[in-house]
């Protein structure tokens, strides 16, 4: 007979407020902030969330959270690499494409080894601002002039070792990039220079060498790109839906960012990218779209009515000046939608998510066409849905149990009435203000120090190295 297993412990916490979901946790109770909350886990899980529960003659070993407790931040698209760019790009004038050959040549210089420490640090700089979970738009694959490495994963498994070191969970969306471009005229171009580490011929050969990534760890699950109209000729995304289709995976992709890409698309194929990918199956609930900046009102309502989820990176956007996408009639014609820092201009889901709103209020001049409570839920459980992580960014029993405290007491938030709270941390709060980040039960940030990590040393070390 075999000995039985140990139980696993119950974590607690309390929150002197937390947002919390509606009918579920206390039907009796509206969905919104509620005070004195006690929040239970056992090993990866919340068992139980219970307002209303006073400070005093807490079981032993309580773990005390002044301020606003919310789910873990779910960072919906990231580019690790370019963080390095950073301060670099800021200088001067220029363009998306001008941008673009700065970006070519921090990836040109990067190998598996840099690149775990750069996106280690990386990674850990998202956790001291709240994120939990990452979605990493992964591209670079290949050694210099695009030769494979021994290990033809190499980059992608550098990836998914610095996101368990920093104590995120990750999904490597392994994308697909083919072209150097799409020329009006001329059609797909060729790959040329860094641009050769991202390709591997073909859709079939891309799906064999992902299919070689194994198991990912349970901090890691898969998922599929089409890095964009651009750089996948149309009759290879085919390739790409089919791989993420099998694994029920979820399937992402860069739609019209640029002006200059959807008149290309529609001079070579006579429709819009929006148009193009949902021709060839790209788009559905599993679907995001990132960016989605220069839509048609068709374009919106094939989004919206396939349910395809659209990812808003308003720090590059504007950093970028990519432009303002329609994120209201996006989101009433029916799509989900998340945030991404990107480029990592800035590391931030506070800023990407009001960013939303005011990006909002400049293109129609009127206020409030967001609330509180949908912006926190595009960088919570929103987010977290398009990465395939549907039980996480919620706090409720059965959930993964990811925690971000946000202090009320710094100068920013000083004063905070309890009930507008949500709003006062959306509209003002900045990553200096988390103190508390807890991820699938396990402590990642204490006090605003990360656990895992010495940021401050690692991520200049990991920047200066891939700059040089």
């Amino acid at each position: 007979m075999s000995a039985p297993s140990e139980a696993v412990p119950v974590r607690r916490w309390h929150a002197e407020l937390a947002w919390l979901p509606g009918p579920g946790v206390q039907p009796d109770r509206p969905p919104g902030v509620q005070p004195d909350v006690l929040i239970e886990a056992a090993g990866d899980r919340f068992t139980a969330v219970t307002p209303g529960v006073p400070a005093a003659g807490l079981p032993a070993g309580t773990v005390r959270l002044p301020g606003l407790t919310l789910p873990g931040l779910a960072n919906a698209h990231s580019h690790a690499f370019h963080r390095a760019l950073r301060g670099v790009t800021q200088a001067g004038r220029g363009t998306f494409w001008t941008w673009r050959e700065t970006m070519y040549e921090v990836a040109a210089r990067l190998t598996p080894d840099s690149y775990l420490a750069l996106a280690r640090a990386v990674y850990a700089e998202m956790a001291l601002a709240g994120v939990t979970c990452v979605g990493e738009f992964h591209y670079l694959h290949h050694a210099p002039g695009g030769t494979r490495y021994a290990d033809p994963n190499a980059m992608g498994h550098a990836l998914l070792a610095a996101a368990a070191q920093a104590g995120l969970r990750i999904t490597l969306l392994d994308t697909c990039y083919l072209a150097g471009g799409l020329d009006a005229g001329q059609g797909h171009l060729p790959l040329a220079g860094p641009q050769l580490r991202f390709g591997d011929g073909d859709g079939d050969r891309w799906a064999e060498r992902v299919d070689q990534l194994g198991p990912l760890g349970p901090h890691a699950r898969p998922g599929a790109a089409v890095h964009s109209v651009r750089a996948v000729p149309a009759d290879q995304i085919p390739a790409v839906v089919s791989w993420a289709e099998r694994r029920a995976a979820p399937l992402h992709a860069h739609l019209s960012e640029q002006p200059a890409e959807n008149q290309a698309c529609q001079a070579r194929y006579g429709v819009t990218p929006a148009a193009l990918l949902e021709s060839r199956g790209a788009l559905g609930p599993r679907a995001t779209m990132v960016h989605a900046t220069h839509l048609t009102d068709a374009d919106v309502r094939l989004l919206g009515g396939s349910r395809t989820c659209a990812c808003f990176c308003p720090t590059t956007e504007a950093d970028l000046a990519d432009g303002i996408g329609p994120a209201r009639a996006l989101a009433d014609a029916g799509s989900p939608l998340s945030v991404g820092s990107d480029s990592q201009a800035v590391i931030d889901l506070f800023a990407e998510a009001r960013g939303i709103e005011l990006t909002q209020r400049l293109a129609t001049g009127q206020r409030g066409q967001f609330g509180a409570a949908e912006l926190a839920t595009a960088a919570t459980a929103a987010g977290h849905a398009c990465l395939g992580w549907p039980e996480a960014g919620t706090i409720a029993p059965g959930r993964l149990a990811d925690l971000v405290t946000v202090s009320l007491e710094p100068p920013r938030l000083a004063g905070v009435q309890t009930g507008t709270v949500l709003e006062s941390v959306l509209f003002a709060a900045t990553p200096t203000d988390v103190r508390h980040v807890v991820c699938a039960g396990r402590d990642v940030v204490r006090d605003g120090r990360h656990l895992l990590v010495d940021v401050p040393r690692a991520l200049p070390a990991a920047l200066a190295a891939c700059r040089s």
